[in-house]
């Protein structure tokens, strides 16, 4: 049966091999998230520690990395892979995205051969759990102004600072912090959780990306030694790509929650009635619907096209800004005309638009907010750089 979402045929574009990726992909959250994450994102709680073994065991986590026991698919592939992700919860491709594209990207990018081979076979197994601490609590779009501070000690390095808005640190088993060092700039470190002097506080009480497990990190005075630096990381382009990769499956992802939520809505349309028919046979629903999904699958064709180009070496992050800014824009607006037409049921938990769209709220925003990437786009235009 044909998806009456796939008016443009975008599934035509995929090889066989992706299709079966995505589909596989779709099948595994059927089973064993679709049943619960309501009931997750309604306690504000996720059983990470489980779905990250249960990820790893379908190839999901370092999906682009190539070796250390990862599958090392492509851009494409990883792409759909958080398109369903995120159809199922943001909090989900959060998971994902963050210990494969932030945590283990950073360590097969800039980590030593011994930190690659200590840290990612188990990672992409889903046994241990990775961070990424960049974000502080007065410096999330400017990390060039970071307090947090690495200076040399006798025996290796000594680390004080804070870390907020830290998506898995709750539990993860190795913290990727980005640091100061005087005359050198950004330095990276692993730094395994449990060492003296780092303390994680949950952050509860979200209204957003309840299904997601996010912290703030404390570094008060941690010692740690000369083989937890990450040696080719030197200077601020080090976290940044790995926010571009990151971005990248956001760019897929926003596009999974909006596609659930115009699925929803489709369905509930078709079968309320009000004044005696259906209201998807009124005009101004059938307008709603049809503006949205074509909102879709322009996102859809921008998101795989930009997939191709990374799969080409030709992607950047300009482009990324670009894809990550209307998936995310486009989106959110999707799944606030979805509640309009779910009426009042629009915000029960019986139905998943209102936790998209809350969910939604926080994807606009991390990882660069909607005004950064047009100041990216700005620039890109014009030559001129407008921050600050």
């Amino acid at each position: 049966m044909s998806d009456p979402l796939d008016i443009l045929k975008i599934d035509s574009l995929l090889s066989d091999d992706e299709l079966a990726i995505r589909d596989s992909v779709r099948a595994l959250l059927d089973r064993r998230v679709r049943p619960h994450i309501a009931g997750w994102y309604a306690a504000g709680d996720l059983p990470a520690r489980e779905l990250a073994r249960v990820f790893g065991e379908h190839g999901l986590l370092g999906m682009r990395i190539e070796g250390h026991g990862c599958p090392g698919m492509s851009a494409v592939a990883y792409g759909l892979a958080c398109l369903e992700l995120e159809a199922a919860d943001s909090g989900l491709r959060s998971l994902v995205s963050v210990q494969g594209s932030l945590a283990m990207e950073a360590i097969h990018r800039f980590g030593s051969d011994e930190q690659r081979e200590h840290w990612l076979p188990r990672m992409a197994a889903g046994e241990a759990i990775g961070s990424f601490g960049l974000t502080e609590p007065d410096h999330g779009s400017d990390p060039a102004s970071m307090r947090t501070r690495a200076k040399a000690v006798e025996g290796g390095w000594e680390l004080n600072g804070v870390k907020t808005w830290i998506t898995n640190a709750p539990v993860a088993d190795v913290l990727v912090i980005w640091a100061q060092v005087d005359g050198q700039g950004v330095r990276g470190f692993a730094v395994p959780a449990g060492t003296d002097g780092v303390t994680v506080n949950e952050i509860t009480n979200k209204m957003s990306l309840r299904a997601s497990l996010t912290g703030e990190i404390v570094l008060d005075g941690v010692r740690v030694p000369e083989t937890a630096v990450l040696p080719g990381a030197k200077g601020l382009r080090a976290p940044l790509s790995c926010l571009t990769e990151a971005r990248y499956g956001i760019a897929w992802g926003a596009l999974g929650a909006a596609r659930d939520c115009l699925s929803t809505a489709l369905a509930y349309a078709r079968d309320r009635e009000q004044f005696g028919k259906p209201i998807a046979a009124f005009q101004l629903t059938q307008a709603k619907l049809a503006d949205m999904a074509v909102e879709l699958q322009k996102g859809l064709l921008v998101a795989l096209h930009l997939g191709r180009m990374a799969d080409a070496g030709t992607m950047t992050p300009d482009m990324v800004s670009l894809a990550k800014l209307n998936s995310t824009r486009e989106a959110i607006g999707i799944a606030r005309t979805c509640r309009t037409i779910l009426g009042a049921n629009g915000i029960s938990g019986e139905y998943p638009v209102m936790r998209h769209a809350n969910n939604l709220e926080s994807v606009l925003t991390y990882e660069g907010t909607a005004e950064i990437h047009q100041l990216v786009l700005g620039q890109k235009l014009t030559g001129l750089a407008a921050f600050g």
